[in-house]
């Protein structure tokens, strides 16, 4: 599947894939005239198209159908603390392959890492773009927002105002698969760094409202348990 900008979707019409878009359209997919193709603006439109042109670096199409996708309900947000090296990337595509709606990135008092400055920046970045490209490849018509480095005061915040909060804990006496989710509103998802969630942050967030829960008796990494989570979750929406 392609991206394309909000606002150019629309049947009959004739839509111009360029730039990065473009050059993996006609060099890498190598599209030829007449092959169908998929595109959506990540915004909530699904089309598709047949190839009218290739050039060296661009690809003509022509739309041919237009599926307007509601947003998801209820909508997830995982909350994710920062995991060390580039697992973080890992986690943001497997969540977002998966199906979750948002993802916020979490400077747990116990993360190894730590996003201060430009490198703050360039790895909310490759986030982002994990998220974009996970998107395309699952064929999600909804690019999920990827927001951070949130402090305990801001994730407090998101517990507060869900209709449902869930904080993953290993030695949590109830299973995640036996919660009852609400059918509509936000639901969010707390994963926790390598070293887990500290005492103060459980007691802050659990005071906001979180329920603490376990996936089952092994421990994941901090870098899957996000994805897992948000499949049993989605199944228990309806979801799946």
């Amino acid at each position: 599947m392609f991206l394309v900008p909000q606002g150019t979707v629309a049947r009959r019409a004739t839509i111009t894939l360029d730039g990065p878009e473009g050059r993996h359209a006609a060099a890498v997919r190598r599209l030829r005239t007449g092959e169908r193709a998929d595109i959506s603006d990540g915004a909530g439109t699904l089309a598709t198209c047949v190839v009218e042109s290739v050039g060296r670096e661009s690809v003509d199409l022509l739309v041919q159908s237009v599926t307007p996708v509601p947003p998801p309900s209820p909508a997830i947000t995982v909350v994710q603390a920062l995991p060390k090296g580039d697992r973080g990337e890992l986690a943001v595509e497997m969540m977002t392959e998966v199906g979750a709606d948002a993802i916020v990135a979490w400077q747990a008092s116990r993360s190894v890492a730590r996003w201060q400055g430009d490198r703050g920046e360039k790895s909310l970045e490759k986030w982002r773009r994990t998220a974009r490209e996970a998107a395309k490849q699952s064929r999600r018509a909804w690019i999920p927002p990827v927001t951070g480095p949130a402090g305990l005061d801001d994730v407090r915040q998101l517990v507060s105002g869900a209709a449902c909060a869930v904080l993953l804990e290993a030695a949590a006496a109830v299973p995640l698969s036996r919660l009852a989710l609400p059918a509509s509103g936000s639901i969010v998802l707390i994963v926790g760094p390598e070293g887990g969630i500290a005492p103060d942050e459980r007691a802050v967030l659990g005071a906001a409202g979180a329920l603490e829960a376990r996936l089952g008796p092994t421990v994941l990494r901090t870098s899957t348990a996000g994805a897992a989570a948000a499949a049993v979750l989605l199944t228990l929406a309806g979801r799946w």
